[in-house]
């Protein structure tokens, strides 16, 4: 049975070359096609991923959950989360991403009905851990999709743009589940984007495809000459550029053994707990300290979100512009934040717009720093790793994430909110210093 599965995720054989003009006319188009559903794709994944959040004091009302109870669910999501996006990483780099990402977001929207429907909190805590685990299916599938149709060159602005799909799906989430809530109830927080993900499935399975190689294509270094093409004659460089890795392979030399992929894990450890500060907890301090309402608390998050989508793409065309130093535009856009933050803890209540703001500033400089520390771990391995290399760094940054949830609302429920805030403050200073190691990096080809 284990096997029968494993052959059917495995990834698509090679067929005959196409000819050369085939070859110029189908490359763009397929290339606009892995860009587009696994962009469609993600932006789904995260409408049943972030939906707790912004209804997460709603449900915790509804059905008697403390503020630690909650804190448990969105720290138990985060770790199995960072687990899974580590593991299936490693499962995506041998699997057919078109099966893989779509079985995955299936599997989620399934999850999401059974956690509306449940009203129990070790069943909630459950789900929502069985939810984070397979929600790792998502990101690397798309990793090793881009990697294979984009060259590192094109990578910075490919994956800038692609990124986008995180503030678009995280911030029509915020929305879409508060509405949900504030007029169904909040189990529909769970329904309707549950039925917009299965319909997201069947997109993937019929829209995504894998490797140029599977459509009678070159791979996309030739087709983009980033390096010289290959002697027909020597077969071994060839297939030693293009064949798939073992798992060991995958996850110990090319993870483990690799000091850069450790110290971007490291780094996003501490970008991930301010990412996640204001997606998990920022509409309920927004309700608790400073006023809003249901409708205003999953405002906050668009705000927050679509803020970065501008400069996500400017920051992955400037890393690519001074040649790939990815780390050194991550540090530029940290320093800011430190600023917004000390700017929300002094603003005292009534002034909630200038709160919203102050969301779309972090917004707007976090989301880069987000995306160009994954695009660096891509540039410090084997493009057959990226799932595996996203992963780990993805599985550290989500226990920032976990920290994050609990130790930020432990400090709530023993001091104050603003407490709390001072603590990301401290994390973006230590952001900063790690990232102060990384200003000369630059990919290594």
């Amino acid at each position: 049975m284990l096997q029968a599965i494993s052959n059917w995720f495995r990834p698509a054989p090679p067929i005959p070359m196409k000819s050369k003009e085939e070859i110029q006319k189908q490359y763009p188009s397929y290339r606009w096609r892995i860009l587009e559903s696994t962009f469609l794709g993600y932006t789904t994944y995260y409408l049943v991923r972030n939906n707790f959040a912004p209804v997460s004091k709603e449900i915790g009302e509804a059905l008697s959950y403390s503020r630690q109870d909650i804190a448990d669910i969105l720290t138990v999501t985060a770790i199995s989360y960072g687990i899974g996006k580590f593991l299936m990483g490693a499962l995506s780099d041998r699997s057919n991403p078109k099966k893989f990402m779509a079985v995955g977001l299936a599997l989620t929207a399934i999850l999401n009905f059974a956690f509306g429907f449940a009203n129990h909190y070790w069943v909630h805590l459950i789900l929502w851990g069985l939810n984070g685990l397979v929600q790792g299916m998502g990101w690397p599938p798309c990793g090793r999709s881009l990697g294979h149709w984009y060259s590192v060159s094109e990578r910075g602005r490919t994956f800038a743009f692609w990124n986008i799909a995180h503030n678009i799906g995280g911030g029509i989430v915020g929305v879409l589940a508060a509405r949900s809530a504030y007029y169904f109830g909040w189990q529909y927080a769970f329904f309707i984007p549950g039925v917009i993900a299965l319909i997201g499935a069947v997109y993937l399975y019929l829209r995504l495809v894998d490797t140029p190689q599977s459509e009678g294509l070159p791979p996309v270094e030739e087709y983009n000459r980033d390096y010289p093409p290959k002697d027909p004659e020597d077969e071994s460089s060839s297939e030693d550029h293009e064949k798939e890795l073992s798992m060991k392979q995958l996850i110990v030399e090319n993870v483990l053994l690799n000091k850069y992929i450790w110290l971007f894990a490291i780094i996003n450890f501490f970008v991930y707990i301010i990412r996640y500060s204001l997606i998990d907890l920022g509409p309920t301090y927004l309700k608790e300290a400073k006023g809003a309402d249901l409708k205003e608390g999953g405002d906050s998050t668009l705000i927050l979100e679509f803020a970065a989508i501008g400069s996500t793409i400017l920051m992955g065309w400037v890393s690519d512009k001074v040649g790939g130093r990815r780390g050194m535009v991550s540090l530029l856009c940290i320093v800011p934040i430190f600023f917004a933050f000390l700017g929300i803890i002094y603003n005292p209540p009534g002034r909630l717009w200038l709160d919203f703001l102050l969301f779309g500033v972090i917004g707007l400089f976090i989301y880069p720093p987000v995306m160009l520390l994954g695009v660096a771990g891509l540039d410090f391995t084997s493009k057959k790793a990226v799932g595996t290399a996203a992963g780990f760094i993805g599985f550290i940054g989500y226990l920032g994430r976990a920290a994050s949830a609990k130790g930020l609302s432990w400090i709530v429920d023993h001091h104050s909110w603003n407490m709390a805030l001072f603590a990301i403050a401290i994390a973006t200073i230590l952001a900063i210093f790690l990232l102060a190691f990384t200003w000369k990096m630059k990919p290594k080809g």
